[in-house]
Order: C-alpha cells, then sequence, then structure tokens
C-alpha cells in the first residue's frame, strides 16, 4: 500500500479539510494499492487562492524566462533518479504494459521536456511592429492561474505536457490528477517541491468530479486546461464560458487510417497497432477505424486479425506482455458492451471479443477486430477506449474521404499510400488536427489538438506555449 494523507498547497503539505481519501485499484488484480486525501471546494479554494496570490504578488510571473526553464529542469532532475520507482507505480495504477506505454510514459518525460523547453527558447516573446501611426511592441504575458485537470490514462505524461509551458509563461498552477491515478502524480509534486520553486507556484490536489468542477468554476482561475472525454469537456467549456474566460480541451477522437489502393500494409499494421492497441486501447489518437479498398478488403482484414490476433495479453508488469487491462470494471463492461452490440447489428468478430481466457482477475478484454461494419453504426460511430478496431471498405478514394470525414470527432487519422505524393494529398482533405502520411506518430514540436468534439486549442510547440499567453500591444505612438 502507498499512502499519502497530505495535500501540496501553498508550499506545504497540508491535510484536506474534510479528512476523505479515494482508494486507488490495480486493474490487474482488482485490489487497492494505495490511497490518496480527497480535496473538497473548501480546499480548492484555498489551492486557488494560493496560486492567486503566487501570481498576483509573487516572484515566479516576473522571472526571466531562463530562470522559469531552470526551474522546470529541476523538476526533471529530481523526477529522474525515480525513474523505474515511477514506472512501477504507473503501471500498478493504470495496467500499462511496462515493456511498452507504461514503461516508455515515465522515460520520455525528460525528451518531452527538452523538446517543450526548445519551442519556449525560439519563441518570440517580444516583437516590434511598425504601422501607419507607429511603432507597437507586442509583448506575450503570462495568462494567470491555470487549472490543470489531467486525464488517468497518461498521468505522469499529460501532466507535464500541460505543466511544463504553463510554468515556462509565468503561469502558477493548481494541478488535478484523475482519481484512477493520483499516485504517479503525487510523486511528481513531491519532485516539484524538491526542485524549490516559489510557494503556491504549483498545488496539487487529488479528487474526483466534484473537485474538478470546482476548480473550473473557480472565479480566481484564468484558464482550464482539461484532457478526458467529451461530456466532462462540455461541462468545462460551459462553467469557462460563464465566466468569459479561456479553455484547452483535448477530448476524444475516432481517427481513421486511410489503406490507398497502392498502400502498404507493412506500413499500416504496426502503425494500427501502436496506435490503436498501445496503452491497452485507452489513447484519444487510436486509429481505431480501418478504411481499405474493396478491391484489397479481404487481405486487409486479414493482415490486421493476424497481427491483433498475436498480441501477448496479460501481466502489465510483464516485459513480455502487449495488452494490460482497462483502467476499471466500469470501462471493461462498457467495451464489451460495445463490442456485442456491434455483433448483435451484424457486425463479425475476426479475432476477439469477451475476456480472454486464462484471466479470471482483472479487467481484461480479448484484442479485437470488426469486419463487415456498417460506417453509421455505433462501434464506428463512438470513442471505444478501449483494443477494438473496425475495418470497413470503401469504394473510391473520395468515398474514403467521406468516410473518414464523417464523424463528430477531428483528432488524428492516417493515410498509407507508396505514391507520398498523392497520399499527402489524401491526408490533407481530411478534417482533423493532426493527420501522418505512412505511419501513426505525434510530433512534441507540432501542435497536438482536434476539431469538432475533440476539442478547443492545442498543446506542444509554439501554439501550446500559446494558450497560456495573453498578447499586450505597447504602442509607442510617433516612433
Amino acid at each position: 500500500m502507498i499512502q499519502h494523507s497530505t495535500l501540496h498547497i501553498g508550499g506545504q503539505w497540508v491535510s484536506p479539510q474534510a479528512g476523505g481519501f479515494i482508494d486507488v485499484v490495480n486493474p490487474a488484480t482488482e485490489q487497492v494499492i494505495g490511497r490518496v486525501p480527497e480535496a473538497t471546494a473548501a480546499d480548492v479554494d484555498a489551492a486557488v487562492a494560493a496560486a492567486r496570490t503566487a501570481f498576483d504578488t509573487g516572484a515566479w510571473p516576473g522571472l526571466p524566462v531562463d530562470a522559469r526553464i531552470a526551474a522546470v529542469q529541476r523538476i526533471v532532475a529530481a523526477l529522474e533518479p525515480r525513474t523505474e520507482e515511477l514506472v512501477d507505480v504507473l503501471v500498478r495504477e493504470i495496467g500499462s504494459p511496462v515493456g511498452g506505454k507504461g514503461g516508455m510514459q515515465v522515460r520520455m518525460v525528460p525528451t518531452l521536456v527538452d523538446t517543450l523547453i526548445g519551442a519556449a527558447r525560439a519563441f518570440p516573446w517580444e516583437e516590434e511592429r511598425k504601422g501607419p501611426f507607429g511603432t507597437s511592441v507586442v509583448r506575450q504575458l503570462p495568462i494567470g492561474v491555470v487549472g490543470a485537470i489531467v486525464s488517468w490514462n497518461g498521468p505522469l505524461f499529460l501532466t507535464m505536457q500541460k505543466l511544463v509551458p504553463a510554468l515556462i509563461a509565468g503561469c502558477t498552477v493548481v494541478l488535478k490528477p484523475s482519481p484512477e491515478a493520483p499516485l504517479t502524480v503525487q510523486a511528481l509534486a513531491e519532485c516539484i517541491a524538491e526542485a524549490g520553486l516559489p510557494p503556491g507556484t504549483v498545488n496539487v490536489l487529488h479528487g474526483g468530479t466534484k473537485a474538478g468542477a470546482a476548480l473550473s468554476a473557480h472565479p480566481g482561475v484564468d484558464l482550464v486546461s482539461f484532457t478526458g472525454g467529451a461530456a466532462a469537456g462540455r461541462a468545462i467549456g460551459r462553467a469557462c464560458g460563464e465566466q468569459i474566460k479561456p479553455c484547452v480541451l483535448e477530448l476524444g477522437g475516432k481517427s481513421a487510417a486511410v489503406l490507398l489502393d497502392d498502400g502498404d500494409l507493412d506500413r499500416l499494421v504496426p502503425a494500427v497497432l501502436g496506435a490503436t492497441f498501445g496503452n491497452n486501447g485507452q489513447q484519444c489518437y487510436a486509429l481505431s477505424r480501418v478504411l481499405a479498398p474493396r478491391s484489397r478488403y479481404a487481405e486487409t482484414v486479414e493482415a490486421v486479425g493476424s497481427a491483433v490476433s498475436a498480441l501477448r495479453v496479460g501481466d502489465p508488469l510483464d516485459p513480455e506482455t502487449e495488452i494490460g487491462p482497462l483502467i476499471s470494471v466500469a470501462q471493461r463492461d462498457r467495451v464489451l458492451a460495445m463490442v456485442e452490440r456491434a455483433v448483435a447489428e451484424g457486425a463479425r468478430v475476426v479475432t476477439g471479443g469477451g475476456r480472454p481466457p486464462g484471466l479470471p482477475v482483472g479487467y481484461y478484454v480479448r484484442p479485437t477486430v470488426l469486419a463487415d461494419v456498417d460506417h453509421r453504426a455505433e462501434i464506428a460511430q463512438e470513442e471505444v477506449f478501449g483494443p477494438v478496431v473496425t475495418v470497413i471498405p470503401y469504394d473510391g478514394e473520395e468515398h474514403a474521404i467521406t468516410l473518414a470525414n464523417d464523424s463528430r470527432y477531428g483528432l488524428s487519422g492516417a493515410v498509407f499510400g507508396e505514391d507520398a505524393r498523392r497520399a499527402a494529398g489524401t491526408a490533407r482533405r481530411i478534417r482533423t488536427g493532426m493527420v501522418t502520411v505512412n505511419g501513426a506518430t505525434t510530433n512534441w514540436a507540432a501542435p497536438f489538438g482536434g476539431l469538432k468534439d475533440s476539442g478547443l486549442g492545442r498543446e506542444y510547440g509554439p501554439e501550446g506555449l500559446r494558450m497560456f499567453l495573453e498578447p499586450q500591444s505597447l504602442h509607442l505612438t510617433g516612433n
């Protein structure tokens, strides 16, 4: 058992005002492995007040950018000796395989931070603009107090992609991790304390929906940055709209992998495996719809089905495991029910479906490939957030583009074709925030985010940094 009893507020470790706790369950064993204190609205008030004071009267916003970068680097330096400990904690609290995304989410943090720092160093913090009535200096100012609410599927990585640009921008932060995965972020809070940032610069609270709602609607918060589901995103958007304050919403996806008639299945299959089945299928940018030309449909179904059937399901602490459990019994049952409804509507199970044999304990779902799916069916339209992919035929490239865009989501996508110029031309017509040609990846130097129900705003790159800044025009009239 990993037990914590205090919250990190105003540079101090303090007890929650109501004394409640959140149990953390290992999804592979169904056993409680940890406990953290649960914040109430009163604790949110205290954390926001601390962040507000640190921003309004503290030194942090006025420090040079290089000094703020140095503070971020101290946080990373405190994390690095704890890498293997953090990998173990993360794998046990979310079930992501240690040999896959579970390990990568921790080990790649220094590279992520270096990339974000590189974007900040190249950023135009001030620029001079001449106009018909004189010269202006356009300055970039920190937006203020940031409420950062993080999903459970990447507790450390997703936190750092919000925290780092917010801090470099000069903002102060109130961070609320998911109640399903608070242990990794609690360890991060200890590293933040060790790094010696001014009191109140970063405050860490644990809690569920009520704490998140209190933080989002708090008048002392200037911007909310949220990663999670569309329903919660809408609620946060409404709360921010009432106060006319901005929000960054990184929500779900239902992305398509389009195989053109000259596409290489040896490129498509590994991309689908990594994007769709990595992190046990719990990735917003999953390529959960494979669109194949009807003339190549059978071979595509066979290739994807064969590869998915070979994935090793088991204990996420085993380095050989490729698919671990889903985060909760509720999520497992939701995914199984979606597959069952798809089959009842006529979908064909190529491989998987149901729970894997030999694993009576744990929230496991067999990696699943479904064929003969109507693109209007629930399984082809709604985010599953589990190890499930559908393979859908199309008739001609225009039809493929129509199907790819026929979604309320618009996060990611991919196009596979040997004629790279043609494939890139097709990719340009897909209405999503990100598209990859002949692969499935994200570039931390480029903006990450989506259109439509996939959210608002961007993370990574200069675009992600701008989310935490407000421009000020300093007019030097007559010059």
